[in-house]
Order: structure tokens, then C-alpha cells, then sequence
């Protein structure tokens, strides 16, 4: 995976850019020794990495305001960051960039239980906003596996879901407003506590935006009143396709549990040896939850173990209590780092029709083979979200080309049974160079005068999301279109109006 060189005009003016940085922050918020810089030369994608020329963390819009104003006057690419969980590369540096973090904007800035929303800054963590509220009775609904680290930031640049999102939907579902700050400087105010804002769908635009268009310091949130209660149904089966096939019925039928879940028998195992959760040794395993009263939930179980038992499952076990219930959900978010104790990987993120499932599990059972590397799946069955986790060894020369090019076929298969290249990590790095397998050119054309107008010098988050030789004739300007390169009258009466 390439990444541009550095620009030449940018790092002989390096000590001139920091100095210009550190007279609008604060001094413990500018880094810029190499020793110092050493953490944030990768996110989650630890395979490849750069040190950044130097990380600035702001304490306030007004401060990021300042630092993208610099930022964008110098010509200094600006690559935001989370919490640096990004699977996908999402936050990878350039040698000649400036990270922009947003880890000290952790604020709740307001809360408003009548109309149901939060108002906090992106850089707290996603756990912590149910933190906020829980104790009034209200969660939010976004879980992804990393939601103890994760930030808001980030969930939003990627639309993060999680294991839940089947019944509730992920972050674009639960986002109500943004404060965005332009490349330039300007700050922006989309949305807010209301379920809809008038014109243009901006808000759409910036969430799954991967840092293109801007950094968004400040985040409005649905919050929803804690269900009654909830339990899981633990489901084994011989075969990946059997397993698959429950999926699919169980949709069919019209139940909408809140979670289906699934996992393998490679998965299962180095979950048990980590977790003991108590699951049984078979080729696949399902966690299906469902919520409500005692009465829904008993009636939802019933018809999905209806469901399960046409299909012949080794073992069906139904919760009966929440211990029960944490133990069966315990493998499940201990998986990443239980694979991760015994295999370096690679963790995917292609998205498929739930009837879909059996044929794709089996064709990534034939791509394991003929590549010679192990597969583990893992993911959000209900909607379809796979995180297959190639397995290889990175002191091997050429495993990790290896791993890479099983991952793009097992992508490419995704797209081609009508699915998409990401349900929730985003493209970032990895999946720059395949989105021309989903896209045509007069698709990436529109997504990238979509970002012209954002960001017109290409500044944001670069080599990211378009292939890396279009993206850098975008940024020299050989790519752009004289009417792409003038924003539109629409976006400048919204600037500052907030709506």
C-alpha cells in the first residue's frame, strides 16, 4: 500500500510550521520529537507506518479552528484522528502531514432527556456516552467491539455500527447534528437537537466522510430510553452454511432481533482458550438477543429456537439469567483480541445481502484454501457485516502481500453478490484501490468534486478512500474541473447558520 512521498516545499519549512502551531496551542498540546511522535506513526492497522511530522491536540473547536487555518495557509496536510482504533488505516500519516487528535474533547456539553439527544465532544468515547446517561435510564445505541476505546470522532468519519445495529442502525442513524470545521478554518454547524434539518443532506455527507471534508470537534446524539430487558440464545451448527441459512430464516420470518452474531470454528477456539466463555467446539456459532418485556422476549426466543431446531443445531442454549447472558456475550467481544494473542491478521469489512451469507462463507472457505491462509469469521450477521480475519505471519516474507490479496478477492466477491466494500471501518488505505471494482468512474468523479468543494486543495486526510494516483493528480490540481473547483452558493448560505 503506497503512501505519496513527502512534499519537498513542506519539511524544509518544518521548524517554521511548528512555530506558527505552538502560538495558538497550549504547550503540552504540540508534539513534535521524534521519540514522542513514535505512537501515532500507525492506527489499528499496524502493518504499515509513518511518523507524521508533528501531532497537535486541541482543547477546543477555537483551537482546531487556529490549527487548520495555519494548516491550510502553509499547504501542511492534516490527517484527523480518534482514538486511533482505525482498522482500515483510516488514520495513517503522511511524513510531511500534521495528525490533528481530538482526544481532549471529551466534554458533555448538554443533555436533554425530553427530546432525547446528547450534545458532546468527539474525542470522548463511544462507551462513556451510554456512561453519561445510563444513570436516567437512557443508552446509546452504536456498540462497535472497540466502543471502550473507540472515539465519536471516529465512529463518525467510518459510521461505525456494532453488534446492535441490526435493530437500532448505525452511527448515521443516531446522529443529529455536527460541528464541522472546514480545512480553511471555518466553522460549521449542521444539524442539531431535532430529527431533521431543512435543505441538502450535509449531514449524510460528513458521516462515513473519513476526515475529507472537515474535523468535527462537537457531536448531537440520539439517545434512546433502556429496553425492559434483553437475552441472548446461544446456536451451534455442523457447517458455516447451515449456520448462514438460520441467518436468512430467521430475517425471512420477520423477527427483528436487536443482535445476530456469528463466529467460527477458528474463532470459537482461541475464544474459549482466552475467554472461557463456556461455547461448544463446533464449525459455527450464532448469538441471537432479543429485548422487550418478558413476554416479547419469551415469544421471540420461541419462534427463533423454532427456527433454529428445523436446521439441526449440535447445541441450543437459551439464557436464563444475566449471568448467563454476560458469559454467552463474553466470547463474542473478546474475540479481536483473542485472535489477536495467536495470529497476526487482517480484519475485513465487506457488507452482503443476509441471503447471501451460505454462498460467500463457502466461497471464502475455497479462497482460504487456494491462498494457503487461515480465514476466521466473526461478525454482524443480522445485517449482513462480515469481518473475516485473514491469519498470517508477519515475520514471513510475502504472507502479508499474501494476506492482502485474499482480502481483495474476498471483497471483490462481496461486491459482486450486490454487497459493498465496508459496513462500518471505512475504506481508508486498505480498500482505496478497490473501490474502482464498485464504482465507475462517473461515480468516484461525483464523490470527488463532492470533496473539491470541501476541501479544494485536497488537504484532509490524504492519500485516503481514492485511488492514490487519482487522488494525487486531485491534489496538484491536474484532476480538477473549473466547476469543481468553486464551492457551490448552496454550501456558503449554510456556513455558520446552523442548518
Amino acid at each position: 500500500m503506497d503512501m505519496p512521498s513527502p512534499d519537498p516545499r513542506i519539511l524544509p519549512r518544518r521548524d517554521e510550521i511548528i512555530r506558527r502551531l505552538a502560538g495558538v496551542l497550549p504547550e503540552d498540546a504540540l508534539i513534535h520529537r521524534a521519540a514522542e511522535l513514535k505512537p501515532y506513526e500507525c492506527d489499528a492497522l499496524t502493518a504499515y507506518a509513518c511518523p507524521p511530522m508533528a501531532v497537535v491536540l486541541p482543547s477546543s473547536t477555537e483551537e482546531v479552528s487556529a490549527v487548520l487555518r495555519i494548516c491550510h495557509d502553509e499547504g501542511v496536510p492534516v490527517v484527523p484522528r480518534g482514538a486511533g482504533t482505525s482498522l482500515a488505516g483510516g488514520a495513517l500519516p503522511t511524513a510531511d502531514c500534521v495528525i490533528l487528535g481530538v482526544a481532549r474533547l471529551t466534554g458533555v456539553l448538554e443533555t436533554n432527556f425530553a427530546d432525547r439527544y446528547i450534545r458532546v465532544g468527539t474525542g470522548r468515547t463511544n462507551l462513556s456516552v451510554t456512561g453519561a446517561v445510563e444513570g436516567d435510564g437512557f443508552f446509546y445505541a452504536p456498540d462497535p467491539s472497540s466502543q471502550l476505546a473507540c472515539s465519536i470522532a471516529g465512529n463518525i468519519a467510518m459510521n461505525a455500527g456494532g453488534a446492535h445495529c441490526l435493530k437500532y442502525g448505525v452511527t448515521t442513524n443516531n446522529l443529529m447534528g455536527v460541528t464541522l470545521v472546514l480545512m480553511d478554518g471555518e466553522v460549521v454547524e449542521i444539524g442539531g437537537g431535532h430529527m431533521d434539518a431543512p435543505g441538502l443532506d450535509l449531514l449524510g455527507l460528513v458521516c462515513g466522510s473519513e476526515g475529507q471534508l472537515g474535523v468535527v470537534t462537537e457531536a448531537t446524539l440520539r439517545i434512546l430510553p433502556k429496553p425492559e430487558g434483553a437475552r441472548p440464545v446461544l446456536i451451534g451448527y455442523d457447517s458455516l452454511e447451515t449456520a448462514g441459512q438460520c441467518v436468512s430464516d430467521i430475517i425471512r420470518s420477520g423477527i427483528l432481533p436487536v443482535a445476530i452474531e456469528f463466529m467460527d470454528r477458528p474463532c470459537i477456539r482461541a475464544t474459549e482458550a482466552f475467554a472461557g466463555a463456556g461455547y461448544p467446539d463446533c464449525a459455527a456459532l450464532l448469538i441471537v438477543e432479543v429485548e422487550g418485556s418478558d413476554p416479547e422476549i419469551e415469544e421471540q426466543l420461541g419462534q427463533i429456537t423454532e427456527i433454529a431446531r428445523r436446521l439441526d443445531p449440535v447445541e441450543l442454549r437459551v439464557s436464563q439469567s444475566a449471568e448467563e447472558s454476560a458469559r454467552i456475550w463474553l466470547g463474542r467481544k473478546s474475540a479481536f483480541g483473542a485472535m489477536g494473542q495467536i495470529n497476526d491478521y487482517i480484519c475485513l469489512d465487506g457488507t452482503i445481502p443476509v441471503t447471501e451469507l451460505p454462498r460467500v462463507l463457502g466461497r471464502i472457505e475455497e479462497l482460504s484454501e487456494e491462498y494457503g491462509l487461515g480465514v476466521a469469521n466473526v461478525f454482524h450477521a443480522g445485517d449482513g457485516n462480515m469481518h473475516p480475519l485473514i491469519l498470517f505471519n508477519a515475520n514471513k516474507e510475502g504472507d502479508l502481500e499474501k494476506a492482502e490479496a485474499l482480502g481483495a478477492e474476498i471483497l471483490k466477491t462481496c461486491v459482486e453478490v450486490g454487497g459493498c466494500l465496508s459496513g462500518e471501518h471505512g475504506i481508508g488505505v486498505e480498500k482505496r484501490d478497490l473501490m474502482s471494482v464498485q464504482y465507475d468512474p462517473a461515480d468516484l468523479e461525483a464523490q470527488m468534486r463532492v470533496k473539491d468543494v470541501f476541501d479544494p486543495k485536497w488537504l484532509l486526510n490524504p492519500a485516503k478512500v481514492f485511488p492514490l494516483e487519482v487522488s494525487r493528480s486531485r491534489r496538484t490540481g491536474e484532476g480538477l474541473r473549473p466547476a469543481a473547483v468553486q464551492p457551490p452558493g448552496y454550501l456558503e448560505t449554510q456556513r455558520g447558520t446552523g442548518s
